[in-house]
C-alpha cells in the first residue's frame, strides 16, 4: 500500500478543499442514491437473507445468534452497540479522511481512492444482490432488532439507524455486503499503518474487530456480510493503482491539449515571425529560444505525443537575437561587420567600394593559399 501512495504523492500535494469535499460529497450521494434504487422486493430479500444463514449454518459460521441473544439480554452492551452502529460509521470516517488530509497529504490520495472504488463496488453489491439482515427475518429465525427494542434510548425508530420519521431514506436490503465493516476496516488500515503512536495503531487493530461485533450483535449483518465487506475492500485496493493511472493519464491529456492550444502553429507564426532584420520577432523583444524556454522536458514530451514536440525542439535550437539595432547572429556567435562578405561571395553589379574590394582581394588571396 505505500508504495501505491507515494506514486501519487506529488498529485496529492495539489489537492484542494474545494474540489476535494464535491468529489466526496458525489460518491456520497451516488452511495445514498443507489441504496435507495436498490430497494429490491420484501420476499427476494428476504429469501436471500435465509440462504445466507443456511450457509454459514452448514460451514458452522453462524455467531449471530448467540451475539443478538447477549445483546437483546444485556441493555448495557446493546444500548452502546446501537449507538455504535447508527453514528461510528458516519463520524469515525470523515474524521480519518481528515486527518490523513491535515496529517498524512503524500498518502491521502491513494487511500481516499480506494475507500471511493470499494463503496461503489459495494454499491453494485446491494444492487444485484437486495438482502434483508437478520432482524427482517421472520420471527422464528431466533433475531431481536435490538434498536428496535431500545430506541427510546437514541434517535432512531425501527427502521435501522435511520432518524424517527425517515426510516423511507434508507434501504433496508442492502445488508451484502457490509460496508459498515469495511468503512471501519479501511479506517483500522489507515490507523495501523500510519499512525505514530501505539495508541493510534491499537485503536486501527480494535475499530474494525468492534464494528464487526457490533453489526451481529444489533441483528444488521450476517458473518457472511462481513467477510464480503471485508472482500470489497481487498478489491477496490487492487484497483486503485490502475485508477489512479487512468486518472493521471486523462489529466496529462487534458494538459497536452492545453500546451497544444498554447504552442499551435498559427501562434508560432504570429509570434516569432522575422521582421526583416533577421531574427526579431514581431511586436516583441523576447527572443524565440527564451519564449520556448520555460516548457519543461515533461512538457515536451506531451508536446512530442500531440505531434508538435520537435516543433518546439526546433524552436529552441534557434539563435538568440542581439540588441535592438544589431544584425541577428546568423553564424553561431561570429557576426558579420557591414560590407563584410564571404569568400566566393558574389557581388552586386558595379563597382565595388575601395574597402569592399579589398576585403575581396585578401579573401581570394587566403582561398588560393589555401587550395
Amino acid at each position: 500500500m505505500d508504495a501505491v501512495a507515494r506514486r501519487p504523492a506529488a498529485a496529492g500535494s495539489r489537492l484542494r478543499w474545494w474540489t476535494e469535499l464535491p468529489l466526496l460529497a458525489l460518491v456520497y450521494a451516488a452511495y445514498s442514491a443507489g441504496r435507495l434504487v436498490a430497494r429490491g422486493d420484501a420476499q427476494t430479500a428476504a429469501g436471500h437473507g435465509q440462504t445466507i444463514l443456511r450457509w454459514e449454518e452448514l460451514l458452522r459460521l453462524d455467531p449471530e445468534r448467540a451475539l443478538n441473544r447477549l445483546f437483546t439480554a444485556t441493555p448495557a452492551l446493546g444500548v452502546p452497540a446501537d449507538f455504535a452502529y447508527a453514528s461510528l460509521h458516519y463520524l469515525v470516517t470523515p474524521v480519518v479522511l481528515v486527518w490523513l488530509w491535515n496529517r498524512r497529504p503524500a498518502h491521502y490520495r491513494a487511500l481516499r481512492t480506494w475507500l471511493m472504488i470499494a463503496t461503489l463496488i459495494g454499491l453494485v453489491g446491494f444492487t444485484l444482490l437486495p438482502t434483508a439482515p437478520p432482524r427482517l427475518l421472520a420471527t422464528g429465525s431466533g433475531f431481536a432488532d435490538t434498536m428496535a427494542q431500545f430506541s427510546s434510548y437514541g434517535w432512531w425508530g425501527e427502521d435501522a439507524s435511520a432518524p424517527r420519521g425517515l426510516g423511507g431514506m434508507t434501504n433496508q436490503f442492502a445488508a451484502m455486503p457490509s460496508l459498515h465493516v469495511g468503512w471501519a476496516l479501511w479506517c483500522g488500515v489507515v490507523l495501523w499503518r500510519h499512525g505514530r503512536s501505539r495508541l493510534t495503531r491499537a485503536l486501527g487493530v480494535a475499530y474494525p474487530l468492534l464494528i464487526v461485533l457490533v453489526v451481529m450483535g444489533t441483528a444488521n449483518h450476517y458473518l457472511l456480510d462481513a467477510l464480503a465487506g471485508t472482500a470489497v475492500m481487498g478489491l477496490g485496493l487492487l484497483l486503485t493503482r490502475p485508477a489512479l493511472r487512468l486518472a493521471d493519464g486523462v489529466r496529462g491529456r487534458f494538459r497536452a491539449d492545453d500546451l497544444y492550444g498554447r504552442f499551435r502553429a498559427d501562434d508560432l507564426h504570429g509570434r516569432f515571425r522575422a521582421d526583416g532584420t533577421g531574427g526579431r520577432t514581431a511586436g516583441a523583444d523576447v527572443p524565440v529560444a527564451a519564449a520556448i524556454a520555460p516548457v519543461t522536458s515533461a512538457e515536451n514530451g506531451l508536446l512530442t505525443g500531440v505531434g508538435i514536440g520537435p516543433l518546439v525542439g526546433a524552436a529552441r535550437d534557434l539563435p538568440a537575437a542581439g540588441a535592438p539595432g544589431e544584425s541577428a547572429n546568423v553564424s553561431g556567435g561570429c557576426q558579420t561587420s557591414a560590407g563584410e562578405r564571404f569568400p566566393r561571395q558574389p557581388t552586386r553589379r558595379g563597382r565595388p567600394a575601395a574597402g569592399a574590394a579589398s576585403a575581396a582581394a585578401a579573401d581570394d588571396g587566403a582561398a588560393t593559399a589555401a587550395r
